[in-house]
């Protein structure tokens, strides 16, 4: 495909591989969206459209100059060694940058946050990066509004995400924003990846796993997801794990990075979504059916986590919703 000429109803994204791009993370663009059904039509660029190295022992020969970059409706910007990092960008880079398309959405992985925030592309906006960096891009960047301990922030027109498996979910919410949470679920089996983990949801957690798995939480939250529609409370999460509240609680932010309360919410709220773009349920059915106590609430919780009403919702996904739904 020249780098002209964009396949028929396809999304263009063009990935720019840096020195020393990590190979895992240069992949995964390709990997998930390039499983969307031909939504997208992904290319892969370097500044000079010469080979270059990864960070592991090979270097990789691309297709594409920075040309291509022009011809993008989104940019990826995978991670890069972090010997490589700096505050200011060298020559080649900006001028690749520059032929990016007023528009254009862009989105980094890792290290690929610094050549954003180098260009001024963070300034005044929220963004994440991988945590052990944090203290650098804070020292090097004041003026971007840094959150390290999320997996991804997205700000409309330029996301940022934090390392390596985090670039997998960023892709797969690209997908579901742009296509609904039924494609974003089937590209994420073709891919055997987790379909959703929220953008807010904790990097790192210190102990993700419990030494015995058969005393962690798994269970209960399995037994919670066949019974959203319940009014379910802590105390019937912590009985079915067989755990005092207390316990239950701690385990259960140790494995997940965040409280039963508010895990409940965003599976509710993805059970909604999922609703919304694929029947005709009016919300306040909606509602009752992911255990929401109204369609008031319903609505307060999706505007929390997405920003739009569920009719706007529904109306991106679905078309103009009839009378009444």
């Amino acid at each position: 495909m020249r780098e002209g000429r964009k396949a028929p109803g396809a999304h263009r994204v063009v990935v720019l591989a840096l020195d020393g791009v990590y190979p895992f993370e240069l992949g995964i663009p390709s990997r998930v969206l390039g499983a969307a059904d031909g939504r997208y039509e992904i290319l892969t660029c370097t500044v000079d459209a010469r080979p270059v190295r990864t960070n592991a022992d090979f270097s990789v020969t691309v297709q594409h100059g920075p040309q291509a970059l022009g011809t993008a409706d989104t940019v990826v910007i995978p991670p890069f060694d972090t010997a490589r990092v700096t505050r200011e960008l060298p020559a080649g880079v900006a001028a690749a940058l520059a032929a990016v398309a007023p528009g254009a959405r862009i989105v980094s992985i890792c290290t690929g946050a610094f050549v954003l925030a180098a260009a001024g592309l963070l300034d005044g906006r929220p963004a994440t990066t991988h945590w052990r960096l944090a203290d650098v891009f804070r020292a090097w960047f004041p003026r971007v509004a840094l959150d390290p301990d999320v997996l991804f922030v997205d700000d409309g027109d330029v996301l940022t995400s934090a390392g390596a498996a985090s670039g997998l979910d960023v892709c797969l919410h690209l997908v579901r924003e742009d296509h609904g949470s039924e494609v974003a679920n089937r590209v994420a089996r073709v891919c055997v990846v987790p379909p959703w983990r929220d953008g807010g949801q904790a990097q790192y957690i210190e102990q993700p796993v419990p030494q015995d798995p058969a005393n962690g939480t798994a269970a209960a939250r399995q037994w919670a997801l066949e019974r959203l529609h319940e009014p379910l409370t802590l105390a019937d999460l912590a009985r079915q794990a067989r755990m005092s509240l207390r316990t239950f609680a701690r385990r259960f932010n140790e494995e997940v990075g965040m409280s039963p309360g508010r895990w409940l919410i965003q599976q509710r709220v993805a059970r909604a979504r999922h609703l919304l773009e694929s029947t005709d349920l009016a919300v306040d059915e909606i509602a009752g059916q992911v255990g929401f106590a109204s369609g008031t609430s319903l609505r307060q919780h999706l505007h929390a986590a997405i920003g739009v009403s569920p009719l706007a919702y529904r109306r991106t996904f679905r078309g103009a919703p009839a009378p009444g739904r």
